[in-house]
This record gives structure tokens, C-alpha cells and sequence, in this order.
């Protein structure tokens, strides 16, 4: 039976029992080394690489091709490639399809670990970044293409402070002008088909929504077109790239509940954006699916739905002092970086977010919340409880000098302009 339905998808993918007598789940399977029945066999298999063959450990086993199979269906493409992690679901492509001279176009709300890749090794590579506004107009992204732009990169919302963007636009220039479009979209995993917007190449941190469970490490990334899938397999195995296959089971086991888990997720986050959307400490949520929203209107165009993932910005009375003594009276959030698990977390990214274009500034302390599966009263009265703390903290003024906590962020703002 064919179906796009997200739910049936995930129970059916992947699944290739032998007539009735199957087991229900892809066996896990380990190796390094495969035995072939003579040398005219090993030549033979040895050059299906850009298959789903087994003919050494790095090129995958079965468990490794069950996984890609059911991320390549989910995603809407036709290949897939599992990587070690979510971050080298970003730098692998890039450094697969990128040589010296070429220019790649980033949103300033990018990930801050690929900015760091891109501003490190892209750069000792001879390969130029440029940073661009992520709510950029199309034309003044069409003056920032240039004949040697071989990569336009989109992620979308931004991981902290969530602008949506335009990403048919973002497809139209790119292909204009002979360049790809990358998109991580771990957030949209259920409620963004990338393929249908234009995108080439979509990325996914399977550690987060997929795993579901905060006990695996795991990257993905899909395209749609075999020419794209020659690049980027050979780049994958030129780099070594590899996924343990027992990561590779837990990912296709939490897979499974996918739909039940992120339905409950984003129930719970929108319900609890919408309450704090009317507190008086909080300044502004930074909900997709919320007008308050930088891009709410292409979220409202281009997506079905929203996840767990959310930020907050605090009134301008409240100092990153106050925000993580609110955050540290939490019980029910736990403090850490990640998110798509189980459960809870909350972490304050006024320290974390670098911009280099003048964009992201939101004029209060920030703060973002992943929402899990406890139950939404719950968290409510942790968060209301959380709100009182914070209220409960004074700022400091100094007649005389700067604060110590003024000095610090200086400090720190001074460290990333470097």
C-alpha cells in the first residue's frame, strides 16, 4: 500500500521481511570485513559503491542502509548517506562538493559549531564564507551571489533564534545562478518537505527528533538527484565517514514513535509559547508558529506544523544573572545543550549566539526551551515557579563603574569579534 502519511511511513519504512516469516524489525548487523566467493566476485561488488552493498565495513551493513532507506522516504528523497554526527551531517556535504576559490553564502543564525567550521577549516582551505541577513530580501541576495558562489546554505528557523526563512526564494536564486542550496532541517523532520521547496541537499541531526531518547549520537544527509548522490557518497567514504551500527538500530527503533512523540512535543511547546506569550517578564516568543516570529509568514506558507523547540526573549529589566538563577530554580528542565529527547531542557543563549551582520538582536536576555513528554500542568507550574525567581533578582545599577555582569558580557562580545 502507498501512502505520504508520516505515520505509516515510519511504521512500514524500512521493514523487509522474508515472505510472512520475517521478524518485524532490520537485524543488527556488525562487520569489518566481508568474505567474497572468489576474486571475480570481490571486483565485481567492489564497484557498486553508490549501492546499498555490502563490500567492506565503511560502506555500510544492513542496518546502516535500513536506516538511510527510511530517512531518504521520511525526507522525501532518493539517497540518503548516515554520517557519524549532526555536525558532520553539515561539513561532510560542504566539504564534498567545495574546492579552493569557491564561496559559500551562510545565514547569520547559523548553527554556531558550522560557523566555526566554515570561519576554521573552510577558510584554511582557500574556501571564502560570507554571512548573509536570513530574512534577506531576494534582491539583495541575487547581489550577493557571485560566479564562484558554489554553495547557498538555509537553516531554518535558526537553531536559536528561530527566523524562518524564505527557502523557495533561496532555491530560486541558487539555481539562477548554478549554486546548490544546503538546509539543515533537523526542527522541520516532520513538517518541511525540502525537495518540494527546491532544496538540494537537506541535513539532519538524527541525535535529536529520530533517536528521540538522548542516548545516540547520528547525522543524515539526503538528496534527491543521483548526480547529487554521486558526490556526496564518494565524498562520505573519501572522508572516512561512519556510523556505528548499533547507533544506526536505536536511531530506526525510536524512528518508530516519531509521530506519537513529536505530535505531544509540539502540543505541549505551542501551548506553553502561547501562555508565555502573555506574561509580563517575557518580551517576545520565538515560536514559528507564533506571529511574534521572524518569518512567521513563510513557517505559515511552507510548514505543517512545528516541534518542541522554542526561545524566549526576556524584558530588558532582566539580566543573564537573573535568567540563570531562574533557570537553575528549574526542576523539571534540565540544563543542556541538544534537543528532541524525552525530555525537558532549558538554556540560556544570550552567550551563545555570534552574528557578524548585525542581525539577532532581540533587545532582552534569551532563553530556549526544548518541551518533552511531561505533562503540560507540570511544566507550566515549574515554568510559573521559574518566573517568580527571576522576578525575585534585582538588576544591579552602578553609578560609578560598569557591573561585574556588564564586564563579563563585554568581555565575552569582545572575545567573538575577534
Amino acid at each position: 500500500m502507498k501512502t505520504d502519511r508520516f505515520e505509516t511511513k515510519l511504521a512500514l519504512a524500512a521493514r523487509r521481511p522474508v515472505k510472512s516469516h520475517g521478524f518485524v524489525n532490520p537485524k543488527l548487523v556488525r562487520g569489518s570485513t566481508v568474505l567474497y566467493s572468489d576474486c571475480a566476485e570481490r571486483r565485481a561488488i567492489g564497484k557498486r559503491r553508490l549501492e546499498q552493498e555490502e563490500i567492506y565495513g565503511l560502506y555500510g551493513t544492513e542496518t546502516h542502509f535500513a536506516l538511510q532507506s527510511m530517512v531518504a522516504e521520511i525526507e522525501g528523497g532518493t539517497h540518503c548517506q548516515i554520517v557519524s554526527s549532526g555536525l558532520a551531517a553539515v561539513t561532510v556535504p560542504l566539504l564534498a562538493y567545495l574546492k579552493a576559490g569557491d564561496h559559500v553564502l551562510m545565514p547569520d543564525s547559523v548553527y554556531g559549531p558550522t560557523r566555526q567550521f566554515c570561519n576554521g577549516t573552510l577558510k584554511r582551505y582557500g574556501i571564502e564564507t560570507q554571512y548573509y541577513d536570513p530574512l534577506i530580501e531576494e534582491a539583495a541576495l541575487r547581489a550577493l551571489m557571485r560566479p564562484e558562489t558554489r554553495v547557498l546554505f538555509a537553516e531554518s528557523p535558526g537553531s536559536h533564534t528561530f527566523e524562518v526563512q524564505d527557502v523557495p526564494m533561496l532555491a530560486r536564486v541558487a539555481r539562477a545562478h548554478g549554486a546548490k542550496l544546503f538546509m539543515d532541517n533537523t526542527w522541520g523532520i516532520r513538517t518541511f518537505q525540502p525537495f518540494r521547496h527546491g532544496v538540494d541537499v537537506s541535513i539532519q541531526a538524527l541525535t535529536k527528533y529520530v533517536g528521540g531518547h538522548s542516548d545516540i549520537v547520528l547525522g543524515a544527509v539526503t538528496v534527491a538527484t543521483d548526480a547529487d548522490w554521486e558526490w556526496l557518497r564518494n565524498g562520505a567514504l573519501d572522508l572516512g565517514q561512519y556510523a556505528s551500527p548499533d547507533d544506526c538500530w536505536l536511531a530506526l527503533r525510536g524512528a518508530r514513535t516519531l509521530g506519537v512523540r513529536l505530535d505531544q512535543q509540539a502540543a505541549n511547546a505551542l501551548a506553553i509559547a502561547q501562555w508565555l506569550a502573555g506574561r509580563p517578564e517575557v518580551r517576545r516568543v520565538l515560536h514559528p508558529a507564533l506571529p511574534s516570529c521572524p518569518g512567521h509568514e513563510f513557517w505559515k506558507r511552507d510548514f505543517t506544523g512545528a516541534c518542541g523547540l522554542f526561545g524566549i526573549v526576556f524584558q530588558s529589566e532582566y539580566d543573564y544573572e537573573a535568567v540563570t538563577a531562574m533557570v537553575d530554580s528549574l526542576r523539571l528542565f534540565g540544563i543542556g545543550a541538544s534537543w528532541g529527547g524525552y525530555e525537558s531542557l532549558a538554556l540560556p543563549t544570550s552567550f551563545t549566539i555570534t552574528r557578524s551582520e548585525g542581525t539577532g538582536t532581540f533587545g532582552g536576555e534569551m532563553l530556549r526551551l526544548q518541551i518533552g513528554l511531561e505533562h503540560l500542568d507540570d511544566l507550566i507550574a515549574d515554568i510559573d515557579a521559574g518566573l517568580a525567581v527571576l522576578r525575585g533578582q534585582k538588576r544591579i545599577v552602578c553609578a560609578s563603574s560598569p557591573c561585574l555582569a556588564d564586564e563579563i558580557q563585554d568581555l565575552y562580545r569582545e572575545e567573538q569579534a575577534r
